[in-house]
């Protein structure tokens, strides 16, 4: 069972260093048109497996 939790959590930090990684890539001057396109592409999918954000806590 911890290795699953510690699997998800792995995922996680990918998944932010992918983003932060393809918009400092975007940020950039040094990409040509074609690898733009290819990085823009890349962080539109990565940005489709955001996780949805917690629930709200209804214990008020």
């Amino acid at each position: 069972m911890a290795s699953v939790h510690h699997e998800g959590a792995v995922q996680d930090f990918i998944h932010r260093k992918n983003l932060l990684h393809y918009r400092m890539l975007l940020a950039g001057s040094t990409l040509d048109d074609a690898m733009r396109d290819y990085v823009s592409r890349l962080l539109a999918d990565e940005e489709l497996n955001e996780p949805p954000p917690p629930a709200p806590d209804d214990d008020d």
